[in-house]
C-alpha cells in the first residue's frame, strides 16, 4: 500500500502515465473536445475515445497527426520507458521527454511523471545568443527559476534582468525572453494548466 494524491491505494491500483492521458490533457488544455479533434483528424469520435482510454493505439500517422494538431512533437508524446515501479512517479534524467521548440537556442523536456496533473514541470535551457523572436501570451499560470546564467525577460514591456537564485510569475501577461550572454541559461519552469 502507498499513498497516491493523499489515499492510500494498493499499489497495483495507482494510476499510471499513458498516451491516451496525456493526449486527453494536451486536448483539453487547448480547449478542444473530442469532436473537435476527431473532426480535425478525420477520425472517429469513438475511435478517439479509445486512443484517449488506452483501448486503442493509434498508428504513427495518426500520433504524427495528433502532435500537429496539438502543437506539440511526437517526441513530447513518447515517453521512455520508466524502471518497474517508477511508471508516473519518477522521471530519471535520461528518461526526461524532449519538447519541441521552434525558437532557435531554446531546448526544453518534461521534468513532469505526465501531463495529467494541473500543472506540468519543465527545464529550460536558453543558449547564448538565443531569444524569443515576438512577444508571447497565454492564458496559463507560470513560475520560472533560475538555475545557472543569466535571462533578460520582459513582461508587459518591462524589462528584467534574471541571475541564478532568481525567479518570476506569469499569469497571462506579454512576455519575451533573451539571452544575450555567453554562458546556456537553466530555467526549471511550472506552467498550469499544461501546455506542451
Amino acid at each position: 500500500m502507498s499513498y497516491f494524491h493523499g489515499y492510500l491505494m494498493p499499489d497495483d491500483k495507482r494510476p499510471t502515465r499513458t498516451l491516451g492521458a496525456d493526449l486527453r490533457a494536451l486536448r483539453k488544455a487547448r480547449g478542444m473536445t473530442l469532436t473537435d479533434l476527431a473532426d480535425a483528424m478525420g477520425r472517429s469520435v469513438g475511435w478517439l475515445s479509445q486512443v484517449e482510454r488506452d483501448i486503442s493505439s493509434p498508428a504513427i500517422a495518426d500520433l504524427g497527426k495528433m502532435a500537429e494538431l496539438l502543437d506539440v512533437s511526437i517526441s513530447s508524446l513518447v515517453q521512455i520507458g520508466a524502471a518497474p515501479g517508477e511508471d508516473g512517479l519518477i522521471v530519471r534524467a535520461h528518461a526526461r521527454r524532449p519538447i519541441g521548440s521552434r525558437t532557435p537556442g531554446l531546448t526544453e523536456a518534461l521534468l513532469s511523471p505526465d501531463l495529467t496533473d494541473s500543472f506540468e514541470v519543465l527545464h529550460s535551457s536558453f543558449a547564448p545568443g538565443s531569444e524569443l523572436p515576438a512577444p508571447l501570451s497565454r492564458e496559463t499560470q507560470e513560475v520560472g527559476y533560475i538555475i545557472n546564467g543569466h535571462l533578460d525577460i520582459w513582461i508587459n514591456g518591462k524589462m528584467f534582468k534574471l541571475a541564478p537564485g532568481d525567479s518570476f510569475r506569469l499569469r497571462g501577461e506579454q512576455f519575451s525572453w533573451a539571452n544575450p550572454y555567453d554562458e546556456t541559461c537553466d530555467v526549471i519552469w511550472v506552467i498550469s494548466p499544461p501546455v506542451y
